[in-house]
């Protein structure tokens, strides 16, 4: 039996009395802004622990209030003109030949020039002071980790240490980290959000990156850049402890019975995702080095070709 119509719309299934189906719709839509908002978005960027994620906020919030300075000017004066010269508005003034105005051409170039300035010269300073192959200033030695990204997963290894670790990276808080930067297979990102400032991986490369945790903490390290099927896997823990907690850390790598040689890089470099960390207790020397060796002899194959 159908039910009329008034019943539908009493049970939900209607727009309601008074209400269009169109207006129905785009109630039931309302919440879907605030579930986008609390979707799991961490905002790591804009919680920095670290001098150089601190800068980095700094740059984004100036260049996004320098930004607002034009978007909000344009966005209230499109809602003031389309109320003040709406059709019911016969009060409006109506200038049928009005062509210029010398005032509205000195605003509408002026600002944006002096914003652009203002970025150009904030993008200038920042790139000196937050070029990532610059030392931190400190009176800490800096700490060596070599990374390597690989399919899907990213190996560190310590040099100076002589031990390696996967999906899993600890150093000093408030001890500068020098990074090294390498990739065995497509191009990757290296990123730590909360510490600052993302740089690609490449094969047959090397780059560097140096940053440095304010506060001991667990933050989350990531590859930025798309890299095939397991990319979304491809996280790692950056952990940033007090000494005495880096050195355990260090003792518990130590007494891992397995140890990356030859052979087991070669495993290790296959192709697989959602890889859990993996302690190695020593390291085949020169192996950074030996990957970066092999990435240039691979372009060199494909250049041949």
């Amino acid at each position: 039996m159908k039910l009329p119509d008034t019943a539908i719309q009493a049970q939900g299934g209607g727009a309601g009395p008074g209400r269009s189906p169109d207006a129905a719709r785009l109630t039931r839509l309302l919440p879907l802004p605030a579930a986008l908002l609390l979707s799991g978005c961490q905002w790591a960027v804009l919680d920095p622990k670290g001098p150089v994620g601190l800068q980095e906020r700094s740059i984004i919030i100036i260049a996004t209030v320098l930004m607002l300075l034009v978007v909000v000017p344009v966005i209230a004066l499109i809602l003031i003109f389309a109320w003040r010269y709406r059709a019911s508005n016969q009060k409006a003034d109506y200038q049928p030949n009005w062509a210029h105005s010398s005032r509205i051409e000195a605003v509408v170039w002026l600002i944006p020039c002096v914003i652009v300035a203002a970025l150009g010269v904030i993008a200038w300073r920042s790139s000196y002071t937050l070029d990532p192959y610059r030392p931190l200033a400190g009176t800490v030695k800096p700490i060596r980790i070599d990374a390597v990204a690989l399919d899907w997963k990213w190996l560190f290894i310590y040099p100076d240490q002589k031990v390696a670790t996967v999906n899993q990276v600890a150093f000093p808080a408030n001890v500068p980290v020098e990074f090294h930067i390498t990739s065995a297979t497509v191009m990757n990102a290296f990123f730590i959000p909360q510490l600052g400032s993302q740089i690609y991986a490449m094969a047959g490369m090397q780059t560097q990156l140096h940053l440095l945790a304010t506060e001991p903490g667990a933050y989350q390290g990531l590859s930025s850049n798309y890299s095939g099927d397991g990319f979304s896997g491809m996280t790692f823990k950056a952990i940033a402890l007090p000494q005495q907690g880096f050195d355990a850390w260090l003792a518990k790598v130590k007494a891992s019975p397995q140890t990356l040689g030859t052979s087991a890089y070669e495993q290790l470099a296959k192709a697989s995702e959602n890889n859990p960390v993996a302690y190695y207790s020593q390291v085949q020397p020169n192996l950074f080095t030996d990957i970066i060796a092999g990435g240039m002899a691979g372009m060199a194959a494909m250049r041949s070709k």
